[in-house]
């Protein structure tokens, strides 16, 4: 654990402070500078999530476009050498001289920040994404070269851009019969931690947007491989009720009919479709003006308001809920939903430039007022959906009440037993939750020599016995007669469900360790769904890490190396002049050979040296000093931080391979079947 820095020097007294804080002391930015020097204010952050961002911020103005009504296509290409590529068939930047800059127009929005058409009642858009109007400028000041192309006026117009400063005038090269804007920018990698884009989160975002805007056309382009070109185009006329029979794809519904509303009420248009599945969890997404909204607002608060009173009233009004009985909660008629709630405004107002949050209060009642209305004449239109939906809802409401029985009796059974924590836990002397990690450990035998190789100041063990359960499939009630989970439940100390408080937290890091093969990723997979579904906050905030043991100990003479990859292992047997021939024994299959595979070869240098190569398939083959030196000692561990991105995936992953639904499964093993390598049978 690294020392806190001790204060060495004292604090200047009043006078001097006051004495040297002069005009000199003041710093002023230009132009696009304070983008460059705080990217992660504008974007987010600068590594994956960021990069992609630049994308999303130009796209959003071809969105604005369409929604306009003077755009139908967007097109977004991935180029080779890591440029991006947008293009959209609208009305194309001005080039004019503005007025107040004596620039061109198109000079103004690219390289000044809070300059564009949305802003006031003559800004060029009723409803725009790009509320800040920094969008483009941000890409412009974060890119390593820039290049903006305008059709418009029957002209080409052009400019090109270092860093975010024009590299000459805009100027005409060419004619052109049509209208619109194309942008290509090249991200710069002093500024990103990472510079590759990720196609499939491309696809993503992308799909959604074309599902979110009614009759635009998006296709998607990826030319940076010329032996492995790919592209997609989506075009929807279904609205977000398509969005919602997409996301259910692969799911069991409970209505047979989706749920859709499309109206404008007080300048604010309401679109909103829903469908009940037979999961456990709910899918509601929430979009302002197709900017999706991470923490939803006041769209969402208006939406589950109004879905909790139209549900209750028409349980009460058909006898499904008697005189005696509760009204079902928020959480009661959640369950199961998938949901896409989306509303247009003229001006929105965020919370960051991520845009998580909507504010604007007058969203609350035209939400509420739209949804209720419709949802009461869908109810007593389709009464074969009302019942399944009814009975889902009661459903859930009675294993609502069963779980916290069950909670409450687990958690007073372990605190009369004075076993507040699980007997099985090895834990930590320190009682700063801060500096405390919890390592949850697959097996005994690996329990073993984690807990013999911690450090005891701040590191606890938690072995599980087997798989856990599969909380896909399962409500709390059911998970809390599982001792594995109670345990671990138990150990974190932040409760579950509705009495979760984050602030009781017991660790700082929760780290999952397990082996490197087939079983070993089930379970890993298994927990992180557990924390998806249940524990949200834990990924959101970043708590959950996947520990990376080594998968090879190579030791040459006295030197031991450890790789914790097969591509770090490929370089080293390059680097010692090691043939696949001599490696063949690595690939024995398991049981050919006693304990740890291994591989002994001659390699002739300077003067014959041998190299020892061990392939470990557990963490239980490690002694507890392998285990600390490659794994825990936290001045040379690997630990991979787990994203909502990262668990998500391993989510949609577990939903199709021990969901309930055959079918998606079948076709996920055809598809991938013949990717598989080293595949233990």
């Amino acid at each position: 654990m690294s020392k806190k820095l001790e204060k060495t020097s004292k604090q200047p007294d009043n006078a001097k402070v006051k004495s040297s804080y002069t005009a000199e002391n003041i710093t002023v930015l230009e132009g696009l500078a304070p983008v460059r020097k705080r990217p992660g204010m504008y974007i987010g952050n600068t590594a994956s999530q960021g990069l992609h961002h630049l994308i999303w911020e130009v796209v959003d103005n071809g969105i604005d476009e369409a929604m306009a009504g003077h755009a139908d296509l967007v097109e977004v290409a991935l180029l080779p050498g890591g440029k991006v590529s947008v293009w959209d068939n609208g009305r194309g930047i001005p080039v004019e001289t503005h007025k107040v800059t004596k620039k061109s127009a198109l000079e103004t929005v690219m390289t000044t920040l809070h300059a564009g058409g949305k802003f006031g009642e003559g800004g060029g858009y009723k409803v725009s994404g790009g509320l800040h109007g920094v969008g483009v400028s941000v890409v412009n000041a974060l890119s390593e070269w820039m290049r903006t192309e305008v059709h418009r006026d029957g002209k080409i117009w052009a400019q090109e851009y270092k860093q975010g400063k024009p590299q000459g005038k805009v100027k005409p090269v060419g004619t052109s019969k049509g209208t619109g804007t194309k942008q290509i920018f090249l991200p710069d990698a002093t500024i990103f931690t990472e510079t590759e884009f990720d196609w499939e989160t491309v696809v993503d975002h992308l799909r959604q947007q074309a599902y979110l805007t009614k009759g635009i056309r998006i296709n998607i382009y990826d030319e940076r491989d010329p032996q492995d070109k790919k592209s997609y185009k989506y075009y929807f006329e279904g609205g977000v009720a398509s969005y919602i029979r997409h996301l259910n794809n692969d799911h069991e519904v409970k209505q047979e009919k989706v749920f859709y509303v499309n109206k404008e009420k007080d300048n604010i248009n309401v679109e909103i479709a829903f469908q009940y599945t037979a999961d456990f969890r709910e899918n509601i997404y929430a979009f302002a003006n197709n900017i999706f909204n991470l923490e939803g607002g006041m769209h969402m608060v208006g939406f589950k308001s109004a879905l909790t009173r139209a549900l209750n009233k028409y349980a009460r009004k058909n006898a499904f809920l008697k005189e005696k009985d509760d009204n079902l909660s928020s959480d009661d008629v959640r369950e199961g939903l998938t949901a896409v709630v989306s509303v247009k405004l003229p001006d929105p107002q965020f919370e960051g430039q991520t845009k998580a949050k909507l504010g604007n209060a007058e969203v609350k009642p035209a939400v509420e007022s739209v949804f209720a209305e419709s949802l009461e004449i869908f109810l007593e239109e389709n009464p074969r959906d009302a019942k399944e939906i009814l009975g889902k809802c009661l459903l859930a409401a009675q294993a609502r009440l069963a779980a916290r029985t069950a909670r409450e009796t687990v958690l007073r059974k372990g605190a009369l037993e004075g076993m507040t924590l699980p007997g099985k836990l090895s834990d930590c002397s320190s009682r700063n939750p801060k500096e405390c990690e919890l390592y949850i450990v697959e097996g005994d035998s690996a329990g073993g020599s984690a807990k013999q190789g911690r450090d005891r100041k701040f590191q606890a063990i938690l072995p599980l016995r087997g798989k856990i359960l599969n909380v896909e499939r399962a409500r709390l009630d059911k998970m809390l007669a599982n001792n594995e989970i109670k345990s671990l439940i138990i150990a974190l100390g932040t409760n579950i469900g509705e009495q979760f408080n984050i602030e009781s937290l017991r660790y700082d890091r929760i780290v999952i360790m397990t082996d490197a093969d087939v079983d070993g990723a089930h379970i890993r997979t298994l927990l992180l769904t557990f924390f998806y579904r249940h524990f949200p906050e834990l990924v959101h905030q970043g708590h959950i890490y996947i520990a990376q043991p080594p998968l090879y100990r190579v030791q040459q003479g006295k030197e031991v190396t450890w790789v914790y990859n097969d591509e770090q292992l490929e370089k080293i047997k390059k680097d010692l002049g090691i043939s696949e021939e001599d490696m063949l024994v690595l690939e024995m299959p398991e049981g050919e050979q006693e304990g740890e595979v291994e591989a002994e070869v001659e390699v002739e240098t300077k003067k014959a040296t041998k190299v020892n190569i061990q392939r470990y398939k557990g963490l239980g083959e490690m002694n507890p000093t392998q285990l600390w030196d490659t794994t825990m000692d936290p001045e040379h561990r690997l630990m991979k931080l787990v994203t909502v991105e990262e668990a998500a995936k391993a989510d949609d992953v577990f939903e199709v391979l021990m969901g309930a639904e055959v079918e998606p499964r079948k076709r996920f093993i055809q598809t991938h079947a013949k990717s598989v390598k080293n595949l233990d049978i």
